[in-house]
């Protein structure tokens, strides 16, 4: 009985698309609600007016940076190939990584980051075939 390859399951692509979703998600609020959106990196938002302005115009940067990343996902995932969608899979843990680090040096929240990127490193692992040789 032949068994098709790790790399071929199906829902390897609709665990990208859950990791995608979320991601828009994520953009979605960091552009509607800044201050909510800032709490998922445990850092407060400044007091002063001019001070705030800056922080929601980057959580809009941060947002648009967020969909950008589940539309790529969202786009590989449903025409083009699997490689494609584990390599950009990968890409979005090494920004949940850097996202993590930025928080862990204001002192804490890192883990809103770093508990997922594992996942998405796995999934796109998968998918570019490193258990297809098991």
């Amino acid at each position: 009985m032949a068994t098709s390859s790790f790399s071929q399951w199906p829902s390897l692509r609709i665990a990208a698309s859950v990791f995608a979703t979320l991601f828009i998600g994520f953009g979605i609020n960091g552009i509607v609600r800044p201050e909510n959106a800032l709490e998922f990196f445990e850092l407060e938002a400044p007091a002063a007016a001019s001070d705030k302005k800056l922080v929601d115009s980057l959580m809009v940067i941060y947002g648009a940076r967020d969909i950008f990343m589940g539309l790529a996902i969202y786009s590989a995932a449903y025409f083009g190939d699997r490689r494609t969608l584990g390599w950009i899979l990968i890409a979005g843990s090494g920004v949940a990584f850097v996202d993590g680090a930025v928080c862990r040096a204001h002192g804490k929240g890192e883990w809103n980051h770093w508990g997922y990127a594992p996942m998405l490193t796995a999934v796109g692992s998968v998918l570019l075939g490193v258990l297809d040789r098991v």
